[in-house]
């Protein structure tokens, strides 16, 4: 493990997305990334995912964290690396790893689970691979009622990128 990969600002989000496909975890795309590959011009270093609660993908998931190094994003130096049993309850967890930046949950916004969000993703084709993204509607109605800046900032881009698409 080098401290210049963990320090790299660059994120290789595809390198993300693709082990997460080849690992075989059930996750859905959200946040900044969710809007980019809708056509929201909007600028992400990272990758948001909710991901499916069962054990079997849980499991998964904790092989594929330990594979690319992550460790939980800290303001302090320690280093702390996911236990598997993190991620059972309503955890949203931010992770450095060797690959850029990966932020885990388990719900999101008003309290939606996996299986809350799956009736509001599109498929996404991704090298080969289809891939669920939570829609854009409600990603921008999620933004609507959050509370932080960056979100209240990032909403007027969503909105306007919903309306052009609607209108298209």
């Amino acid at each position: 493990m080098h401290s210049s990969s963990r320090n790299s600002a660059v994120a290789d989000v595809s390198a993300i997305l693709e082990g997460l496909i080849k690992a075989d975890i059930k996750f859905i795309l959200v946040g900044g990334l969710a809007a980019v590959v809708q056509g929201a011009p909007v600028t992400t270093m990272d990758v948001d995912i909710v991901h499916n609660r069962s054990s079997e993908n849980i499991a998964k998931l904790f092989e594929f964290l330990k594979s690319i190094d992550a460790i939980y994003r800290r303001p302090d130096d320690k280093i702390i690396a996911p236990k598997e049993e993190d991620f059972s309850g309503q955890v949203h967890a931010l992770f450095t790893t060797r690959l850029g930046p990966l932020d885990v949950s388990a719900v999101i916004e008003e309290g939606k689970t996996y299986e809350d969000l799956l009736d509001h993703t599109v498929e996404i084709e991704f090298r080969g691979h289809t891939i669920r993204v939570l829609n854009l509607k409600t990603l921008t109605e999620l933004k609507r009622a959050s509370k932080y800046p960056k979100d209240k900032h990032r909403l007027l881009v969503l909105e306007e990128t919903l309306r052009q698409l609607e209108e298209g």
